[in-house]
């Protein structure tokens, strides 16, 4: 079994990241409105990142870690941007540092 980590846009422009061990089922839940919460009020989303994962672990952590993102971060991710990724997350811990 894999587990994959996935990013939608939302209808409403927000983006929206999760973890899941079937990808296709759990796109139609948030199609649906099924799952409820966030995406059920920000419908259609649309799939825009995902990432396979041995471990449902590796799954959520990849999860947790990108909820913690900017905008500008997740959108380099969707185009495989690691440059601007790693540049993004420079200036992200050098303004944290410097408060």
């Amino acid at each position: 079994m894999s587990f994959n980590a996935y990013l939608l846009r939302c209808a409403d422009v927000s983006y929206y990241a999760g973890h899941t061990d079937d990808l296709t089922r759990r796109l139609g839940q948030h199609q649906s409105g099924e799952c409820g919460g966030y995406t059920a009020t920000r419908l259609p989303v649309a799939l825009v990142w995902s990432q396979e994962f041995v471990t449902r672990e590796e799954a959520l952590a990849a999860e947790q870690q990108i909820k913690g993102w900017s905008r500008a971060k997740k959108e380099a991710l969707m185009v495989g941007d690691w440059g601007r990724i790693s540049v993004l997350a420079k200036k992200s811990f050098v303004k944290k540092g410097g408060e």
